[in-house]
């Protein structure tokens, strides 16, 4: 048996082993573009700030990038009933379900997802959208976290140092300034 597999894997040409390897290797592309691959949901690691009244984008991407336009992908808070932010199937928003606070203040760009970029746009932010926002992908049983932080106040820190000379240099304690940040606001 080992004999025979010797002999016929010698009369293979070069040519017929690459066909080979090429086969594979599109099969295999197939799977992965077809299956999800390798596919990671990704979302910041950091808390994203924004005050009331702002518009604030909430991240998550695709990686390695893909084209999302045709995927089916959602944008939740698990604290609330319905439960759906914002929910994107087959190259169109569905508003079925959608969560009653957040009727006509979110959006995904289109030209974006064709690159992976599945963030979210959330408009007029509100004290209670405060909260931890879960996008999902539920073809590809991936999700990630992201963290709105939302408040009603900006904070400016001064920290004031004198050098004296000689080397000599000291720090005044901070002055914190609380400014209102609103809609057409500015500092």
């Amino acid at each position: 048996m080992m004999l025979h597999l010797k002999k016929r894997l010698s009369t293979l040409t070069h040519t017929d082993f690459s066909v080979l390897v090429f086969r594979h290797a599109v099969v295999l592309l197939l799977l992965t573009d077809c299956c999800g691959g390798l596919s990671q949901v990704v979302g910041p690691t950091q808390p994203v700030i924004a005050m009331i009244g702002d518009d604030v984008i909430l991240p998550c991407h695709l990686k390695p990038a893909a084209d999302a336009a045709g995927m089916t992908f959602e944008w939740a808070r698990p604290d609330l009933k319905p439960r759906f932010v914002h929910v994107w199937h087959n190259y169109q928003d569905l508003h079925i379900n959608q969560h009653q606070s957040y009727k006509g203040r979110t959006s995904v760009d289109v030209n974006k997802l064709k690159h992976g970029d599945i963030s979210l746009k959330l408009s007029k932010v509100k004290m209670s959208d405060n909260g931890i926002y879960r996008c999902f992908f539920p073809d590809l049983d991936k999700d990630s976290t992201v963290q709105l932080v939302v408040g009603e106040h900006a904070f400016i820190i001064i920290n004031t140092s004198y050098n004296c000379g000689a080397g000599i240099v000291f720090t005044l304690p901070g002055c914190v300034t609380t400014v209102k940040y609103g809609p057409g606001e500015s500092y």
